[in-house]
């Protein structure tokens, strides 16, 4: 019994950590229950938190119906990602985003599951690529769905801009700061 309270408090401690700083985009109706909210898929937006001038867009499959209104309902494993350049230069610190990070993070069950998306790095190409998928503590799932965004996609960036910023390259559209990350 001890361990079923373990569970559940461990389950509702993970569902509160899923605050986000993505925006509700809009959401598409896929199946209709009489109680309860229908079956979708939903669309958020967010910016990367390391990346000035970067943002992404997440659609995913949202289950409906008595669970959800109960919160026991546990989301499919399908999503996509497509992540583009919002502004006319983008702007981060290589040392901050050499690493995989998680920039995006969300409770898709009460039974330990969740979607999140990675961001990597490649350094040669600079370019990024942003890998969504979801877990489970036992077992996740090999759906996935990958988007990338190049420093070579839009216009190049000012000389200007980054002459003033000590430490600072331009690579395509991008400038790029070479200290030390804080």
């Amino acid at each position: 019994m001890q361990k079923i309270w373990a569970v559940a408090a461990a389950a509702l401690l993970l569902a509160a950590c899923g605050g986000n700083e993505a925006d509700k985009i809009g959401r598409a109706s896929t199946v209709f229950h009489m109680l309860g909210k229908n079956d979708r898929i939903e669309v958020e937006g967010f910016d990367d938190p390391d990346m000035q001038g970067v943002s992404c867009y997440i659609s995913y499959a949202k289950k409906g119906g008595l669970k959800e209104t109960v919160n026991l309902e546990e989301d499919a494993s399908d999503a996509s990602v497509s992540c583009v350049q919002t502004a006319n230069i983008i702007r981060y610190n290589e040392a901050a985003v050499t690493k995989p990070r998680e920039v995006f993070k969300r409770s898709a069950s009460v039974a330990f599951k969740s979607q999140q998306i990675i961001r990597y790095y490649d350094p040669k190409r600079k370019a990024f690529a942003y890998l969504v998928y979801s877990d489970k503590i036992v077992q996740g799932s090999p759906k996935n769905s990958l988007s990338a965004i190049s420093c070579f996609n839009g216009t190049s960036a000012d000389s200007k801009e980054a002459a003033s910023l000590p430490n600072s390259q331009i690579h395509g559209s991008c400038i790029i700061e070479t200290t030390p990350a804080k």
